[in-house]
């Protein structure tokens, strides 16, 4: 029998391939002519076999509950429902959560930014039963004040942050309680302040008891960070200042403690772990499973020493479960629990050289490793208490890839893939809790995300929900094309890297090369991975004329082993340079179309310092370069990040003054583009004219750009994105018809 779907794409192809080569351009990027299809994380419900969905019907959303065997849908609730009384339009629904019994569903909505996401808005919660909708906060609440709100297990409360200040709410009656009174711009409750929500990823900071009775928060004590002073020009007649409480590095930080509150009492208690909470963080906290203690992650000042604790809520004692000490720094775990009936702790750590899954007893604290693999752990997928069961990421064989493996806690098999051979690239899996059923999407770097509904462990498809084939039949029609490879510096370091070239491209031909670059332990920029609007604005410079490549070298956090992470240590910027050039000698030796005397670079943040190094430690290599947003001196970024890879500076100053690009800043010899925006609260535009006054005395010549008010993301006020990418562009342009 015919298939019509396969015959009408393939006549799409016949009809692109016929006609004249298209071209990605800025303007196509920024039309939306090559966005794909939409899609996100799946919701699964308690019972595992079904999960919540939104959809857009006749009348506005919907949302269902969807049975994954059978795809049929129940109607839980739609738009019209969530008109409140007296109104006449429906709430926007930014996100929605169910309750445990699914009785309930909280809305958020009318959201506001704190720092780099919305985590501010309104709450309001809808009664599937009586059909009810009301808002939390009380009827005098102001707008977008509310954070983090979140029904108890028992499903008679809500808690949640209001400017700095823990408070219940009644979901019947709607009697507001606070559970604390002393928030402030200083002291914080429930949330966090900025360095700990940038450098921990921690925002929301409270947590409810699995019996409901008491909830754990953390609280913050920034009256002793300076603050740092941004400067608006330009949205008033005078200047106006905004102090953001920012702790550079070696300065002090806030004190941070743990507690847990009563909700009936309101009685506090304060886990007393003996230190000074100024010079340790606490960036992770749970409870300890239904043992009725607090658990939590301790990281001294250095971040090199780990201690898991286990505290008492009624008295605030505390007792040391875990600890580990390395001799660079300690990862904070996100993947831990408490298992096998809370009588052990589920860990991970690299101790041994790669990240392995251990489990601890909590009785003996004895750490037992349950895998004794030559190969990382990426990530903790999904836990299944009843099977033993625990499904991981994990790509020993290539450090641009992810597969999903499972291993069995009770050695039952050895830790196997699942993910079949098709899939080559990268996965990600959201899966039920009883571990059956998964939400599997899949990438390659010249492919956008497939989506499918599979069964676990056979990996079989259920249902196809995404297939993206009218984008990557565009993606065909301009000559799509990335190379992944691999690389050996002549240090005999194995880098990853990839390329794209010109559509005409002709191997007897010279080239330019525009090095992308990173390479620092937050991120990778080298993956098998569909990497939309960035792959697509180099595919524009590449059809401009040049071969564009990036390569990843120590110290990102690729699944390479500890050594390969932690290499880096006290020495950001010097090994990483050293593999980059490395890099380019070996391909410049190999890739005889490339054009030796014109070499650029550029990159964003890290990536923007990275340039910087490259073009200053390298000056005779890289002739031109663009650097956004980058830290040009060390001792400008604050105590979270920097000291976990370089230590105090009042301990190793000259540590941080070689690893500072703005120490080199004299040799530039080619042409630099500098970026930033003047409001950046996370790379201060400190860094950026800081740097401008050593180029300026040592009387070079460069390009400078700043963007008034603009974040670190430069992308507020109308046209400031695509300014931005047609700025680098133009500039691209100039260099590549230089002589």
């Amino acid at each position: 029998m015919f298939n019509m779907k396969k015959i009408s794409l393939f006549i799409v192809l016949i009809l692109f391939s016929a006609s004249a080569q298209e071209k990605v351009t800025i303007e196509k990027l920024f039309r939306g002519e090559f966005s794909g299809e939409f899609f996100k994380s799946v919701s699964w419900t308690e019972s595992g076999h079904t999960y919540y969905k939104m959809e857009d019907g006749t009348d506005g959303s919907q949302i269902f509950k969807v049975d994954i065997s059978t795809g049929n849908k129940t109607l839980l609730a739609e738009t019209k429902d969530f008109v409140p009384e007296g109104k006449n339009t429906p709430l926007g629904l930014n996100d929605f959560k169910f309750s445990k019994s699914g009785k309930y569903i909280l809305i958020y909505t009318n959201t506001k930014r704190v720092w780099r996401v919305n985590s501010k808005g309104d709450y309001w919660v809808y009664n599937t039963e009586s059909k009810k909708l009301r808002q939390l906060g009380g009827s005098d609440a102001k707008p977008s004040t509310l954070q983090f709100a979140k029904i108890d297990p028992t499903e008679k409360y809500a808690a949640y942050v209001r400017e700095h200040n823990l408070y219940l709410e009644d979901l019947e009656s709607g009697t507001i309680k606070a559970l604390t009174t002393d928030g402030s711009r200083t002291i914080i409750n429930g949330t966090f302040d900025w360095v700990y929500e940038e450098e921990f990823g921690i925002r929301d900071g409270f947590r409810w008891s699995p019996d409901g009775s008491r909830i754990a928060f953390w609280r913050l004590d920034a009256k002793n960070i300076k603050d740092f002073l941004m400067i608006n020009n330009t949205d008033s007649l005078y200047s106006y200042t905004i102090p953001v409480q920012y702790p550079k590095a070696g300065e002090k930080n806030s004190e941070c403690i743990v507690g847990t509150v009563d909700i009936k009492t309101g009685k506090t208690v304060w886990m007393n772990v003996g230190d000074d909470p100024a010079n340790n963080y606490i960036p992770r906290m749970e409870w300890a499973g239904n043992t009725g203690k607090l658990a939590f992650q301790h990281l001294n000042r250095l971040q090199n020493e780990m201690t898991v604790y286990l505290g008492d809520p009624a008295t605030g004692e505390v007792k040391k479960l875990y600890n580990e000490k390395q001799n660079a720094w300690t990862e904070v775990v996100d993947d831990w629990r408490f298992i096998n009936n809370d009588q052990e702790m589920f860990w991970i750590s690299d101790k041994s050289g790669y990240a392995q899954m251990y489990l601890v007893s909590l009785k003996t604290g004895e750490a037992r490793n349950i895998m004794n693999t030559n190969h990382d752990v990426m990530e903790l997928v999904r836990f299944v208490e009843n099977s033993g069961t625990v499904y991981y990421y994990a790509s020993p064989n290539s450090g641009t890839q992810r597969y999903l493996y499972e291993a069995s806690l009770n050695g039952k098999f050895e830790p196997r893939r699942l993910t079949p051979d098709k899939f080559t690239g990268y996965n990600t899996y959201s899966i039920s809790g009883d571990g059956l059923f998964a939400y599997h999407v899949h990438y390659n770097i010249n492919s956008p995300a497939s989506v499918y509904f599979i069964d676990l462990p056979k990996h079989n498809i259920i249902r196809t929900e995404i297939t993206n084939e009218t984008l990557k039949a565009k993606l065909k029609s301009v000559d799509y094309n990335y190379e992944l490879f691999t690389v050996k510096t002549p240090g005999g370091v194995e880098v990853d890297g990839w390329c794209v070239k010109p559509s005409d491209f002709d191997p007897a031909k010279k080239y330019p090369v525009l090095f992308y670059v990173y390479n620092e332990p937050s991120s990778q920029t080298v993956l098998d991975k569909y990497d939309g609007f960035m792959g697509l604005y180099h595919k524009i410079i590449a059809d401009k004329g040049y071969v564009v490549m990036s390569v990843d070298g120590r110290g990102t956090p690729a699944p390479k082993g500890r050594e390969w992470r932690k290499s880096i240590y006290q020495k950001i910027g010097v090994v990483s340079t050293e593999d980059q050039a490395g890099a380019l000698q070996t391909l410049l030796d190999e890739r005889p179309y490339l054009d030796a005397t014109k070499v650029g670079v550029w990159g964003w943040s890290g990536g923007g310092s990275m340039t910087l190094n490259m073009m200053f430690r390298h000056p005779k290599s890289y002739h031109f370069g663009v650097s956004v947003a980058p830290v040009t001196d060390l001792r400008f970024y604050d105590t979270i990040y920097e000291e976990r890879y370089m230590g105090l500076p009042q301990d190793s100053p000259e540590a941080y003054k070689e690893c500072s690009p703005v120490t080199y800043a004299g040799n530039l010899e080619g042409n630099l583009f500098l970026i930033h925006g003047t409001g950046d609260d996370n790379v201060h535009f400190q860094n950026a004219e800081y740097l401008v006054n050593k180029l300026v005395a040592a009387g070079k010549q460069f390009r400078y750009m700043p963007y008034p008010n603009r974040s670190h993301g430069i992308s507020e006020g109308k046209g400031t994105t695509m300014h931005l990418f047609n700025s680098m562009l133009g500039f691209f342009e100039e260099q590549l018809h230089k002589k």
